[in-house]
């Protein structure tokens, strides 16, 4: 059985940080070959800059989009497939980001449910966020889900559960807030493929020395 994807997310509060170029020599170091950062933070000459340190530091390359607006989503999209990125994740203008991506070689995960704000919430019932994902995993173009569980206000792992079991042949990735061990348990018991980790880690939340190293090497150990 392949083990979760811990995807290292180089953000604060859904934003790319500043000095997300000088974090990725540590994750590489500690092994971590997953890093990702958000469509929003920096500007686009310093992803390119990011983009290509990630990528000689042999990880693959995620960028997740949190654009609150169709056309901030469609440039950040843009913007991913220009930067040559692995993977996209999260987005909600479904129908427009699949025409933009039909002839790339990029994995994408949009977010099941419906989105708010930012930091971005998950909204609606439960039956309503499965029957989200249902609809967009049958979609050709679509590899897999973006799922901000722990941004839900329900059972988050009962969620987690039944949207990947409604989906078994789309993988799943938890993301947001997943600030302690018992919530990424949670999301990889339950089933999800994957989970990222950005905020926790820059903050030292994890019963490790503040030092980033030590808290990858902790969320680490977890899985």
């Amino acid at each position: 059985m392949t083990p979760p994807k811990f995807i290292f997310m180089l953000t604060r509060h859904d934003r790319t940080v500043e000095n997300a170029v000088d974090l990725v020599e540590a994750a590489r170091e500690a092994g971590v070959r997953h890093i990702g950062f958000k469509d929003i933070g920096l500007p686009f000459t310093a992803l390119q800059t990011l983009a290509s340190i990630i990528r000689g530091a042999g990880a693959k390359i995620y960028l997740e989009v949190v654009s609150l607006d169709r056309d901030s989503e469609l440039r950040s999209i843009q913007a991913g497939i220009a930067l040559g990125v692995d993977y996209l994740l999260g987005g909600t203008h479904v129908d427009d980001a699949l025409r933009l991506l039909k002839d790339t070689k990029i994995r994408y995960y949009p977010f099941p449910g419906r989105i708010s704000g930012h930091p971005s919430l998950l909204e609606g019932s439960e039956t309503e966020i499965i029957r989200s994902a249902v609809d967009l995993a049958s979609r050709p173009g679509v590899h897999g889900l973006d799922l901000l569980a722990y941004r839900f206000e329900g059972n988050v792992p009962d969620l987690i559960r039944r949207v990947c079991a409604a989906v078994p042949n789309k993988p799943v990735i938890v993301a947001g807030s997943l600030d302690r061990a018992e919530r990424i348990r949670a999301a990889t018991s339950a089933g999800a493929s994957g989970f990222t980790v950005g905020t926790a880690l820059l903050d030292g939340a994890f019963p490790a020395s503040s030092d980033l190293a030590q808290q990858i090497g902790y969320v680490q150990n977890i899985i």
